[in-house]
């Protein structure tokens, strides 16, 4: 007797007013990434920040039936593939997660070149493929690292990345003075040194560092003007990263652990963060043209940035940094949306 016999002759047909959706669920670095391949209506729009508007307003019940429980968790996070905008772009994407839409979001776009390379939706025959997205920052160029038909390893080259506010201060309820920068590397963050707060950037301080990013987030929100100097929709403060030395190797340069959304928190370094951090180090003078560094994760997984250029973004001074990782498929799921379940679009207690 097998321990799946009771299925040995599981016939079940999926009654037809039920919506059905599949996914392919990856993780780069132990931060997940759900993307949504089937079951998806048409989505309008001629520009994917166009396209993202359209699935927000009309769409958006997907989103948390997906991201929500009980099909998902309160710090799950996935993307959208589109048909590209641009002539030259292999495929358009944009990202939902518990709170809505990010801007940029480094760890999918390394995920999302491991998924179509690997599983061939996009055929590449170079040993080092590149894969070009339209992204709602703009377009991102990723490289892959293909050993034995199996993608190693992800670099993307990111918008460019700038600080918004340096040596800031803010008064935090139940927390006091908190001295912060805000930067972009595709999305803005609030850059705090850990060592001002009662924290450890480690897995057992998890509620402890949810609660204290959230209130940063929300008074620096509340007091300062976080505006993108070419597009609105990408004006808004997205998260807190907490920043602190290494804990698992002296050769790694920093910690990131990053407090986004409604509370989420990134199991990887972050790669829009890292390249928020890129910024930040190079107008302080602590990382210079083709330097690269590695961040750790409050796992201990790792993600490397490199400034490969300066450049100038609309009034400010700015870098183009590249952001290299690993991601790894998990799994391949069919999600019923019963439309007699009161609970069909989700919930969640955070």
């Amino acid at each position: 007797m097998t321990s799946g016999y009771l299925f040995e002759n599981f016939n079940w047909n999926i009654p037809e007013s039920w919506k059905v959706i599949r996914s392919i669920d990856l993780h780069t670095g132990g931060e997940p990434l759900r993307v949504l391949i089937h079951g998806l209506p048409e989505i309008k729009g001629n520009t994917i920040l166009e396209k993202r508007r359209y699935f927000r307003e009309n769409l958006d019940y997907i989103r948390t039936g997906t991201m929500f429980e009980p099909r998902g968790h309160a710090d799950m996070y996935g993307a959208i593939i589109t048909e590209p905008v641009t002539d030259n772009a292999d495929f358009g994407t944009f990202f939902i997660h518990n709170e809505g839409y990010s801007t940029m979001c480094g760890h999918a776009i390394i995920a999302l070149v491991k998924l179509v390379l690997d599983t061939h939706l996009i055929e590449k025959n170079d040993k080092n493929p590149e894969i070009i997205i339209d992204a709602p920052p703009g377009q991102i160029k990723a490289v892959a690292e293909i050993n034995n038909g199996i993608v190693q390893k992800v670099s993307f080259t990111n918008v460019p990345s700038f600080v918004l506010y340096q040596n800031e201060t803010v008064e935090v309820e139940g927390i006091g003075k908190v001295k912060f920068d805000i930067s972009f590397g595709g999305a803005f963050y609030a850059l705090c040194e850990a060592s001002q707060f009662d924290l450890r950037l480690v897995s057992s301080e998890y509620y402890q560092l949810i609660k204290t990013g959230r209130k940063i987030k929300q008074k620096i929100a509340d007091k300062y003007d976080v505006k993108h100097p070419f597009e609105e929709d990408l004006s808004f403060l997205y998260g807190t990263i907490f920043v602190g030395p290494p804990l698992q190797d002296p050769e790694i340069h920093s910690r990131n652990v990053c407090i986004f959304a409604n509370g989420e928190v990134d199991r990887s370094s972050t790669g829009s963060g890292v390249s928020a951090r890129a910024a930040q180090l190079f107008l302080k003078q602590d990382l210079k043209i083709q330097e690269s560094i590695r961040i750790e994760s409050i796992l201990g997984s790792t993600m490397d940035v490199k400034i490969l250029e300066s450049t100038t973004y609309g009034p400010y001074e700015a870098v183009i940094p590249e952001v290299s990782g690993r991601a790894h498929i998990t799994g391949k799921h069919t999600f019923f949306f019963d439309p007699d379940d009161p609970l069909r679009k989700g919930f969640m207690f955070r």
